[in-house]
């Protein structure tokens, strides 16, 4: 039985990822923080961290001292924190700013296209439901991150429902052809699924860093 700990237990992620660990035969929560509200009943062999910024480190040092892994998917994280997870040892860490296979497997289309169509512009937009609270989303900075775009050229939509989409927009210098790549998440369990798949995966890892590229490989 795998033993988590999850923090942002209240959260939409948290939420969904209580709802599939509930449904799982070798998985159960035995610990939550959220906020000032702590719960831990016994040793736990992973923390699940889907907060803010400032949640995630205080989740990585209670990892660290229970000796157990540390999945993280909460974004928008400041470089120096990134760094120093990249550093870790002891323990197995985990961080994407989406967890999503699809979302991998989107990033690596747009890496491909962008150095195929070499004399063309590129334009990346998003759009997430209005209660996201960073603009433009984690996902979208790894993207532009990832195929060498401007973050302050990124554009974004906050609305409504809206599910959480990405999109990258190629045109002619003439105008005269567009070609969108686009990714778009029609259900938010596609995450939580996600998460927990890593989860079973990273607890049998050794001490160090890892991404969505080792898991996928």
């Amino acid at each position: 039985m795998i033993k988590v700990f999850l923090n942002g237990a209240s959260g939409q992620m948290g939420q969904l990822i209580t709802k599939n660990i509930d449904l799982c035969e070798d998985m159960q929560i035995v610990g939550k923080k959220d906020k000032d509200v702590f719960e831990n009943g016994e040793k736990f062999d992973i923390l699940i961290d889907f907060s803010l910024p400032e949640g995630a480190k205080e989740a990585f040092q209670i990892a660290k001292q229970n000796k157990a892994a540390f999945l993280c998917g909460t974004t928008n994280l400041s470089e120096s924190f990134i760094a120093i997870l990249k550093q870790e040892k002891e323990i197995p860490v985990f961080y994407s700013p989406n967890v999503s296979i699809g979302v991998y497997l989107f990033g690596c289309l747009l890496k491909e296209a962008v150095q195929k169509y070499q004399d063309y512009k590129f334009a990346l937009h998003e759009e997430h439901h209005a209660k996201k609270k960073d603009a433009p989303s984690g996902t979208a900075k790894a993207l532009a991150t990832l195929i060498n775009f401007p973050q302050e050229k990124i554009t974004y939509i906050r609305k409504g429902q809206l599910p959480g989409t990405h999109s990258l927009t190629i045109t002619s210098f003439a105008g005269d052809e567009e070609i969108l790549l686009q990714h778009k998440a029609l259900d938010r369990n596609l995450f939580a699924s996600s998460a927990i798949k890593i989860a079973r995966w990273l607890v049998s890892q050794k001490g160090g860093f890892y991404t969505m590229e080792n898991f996928v490989k």
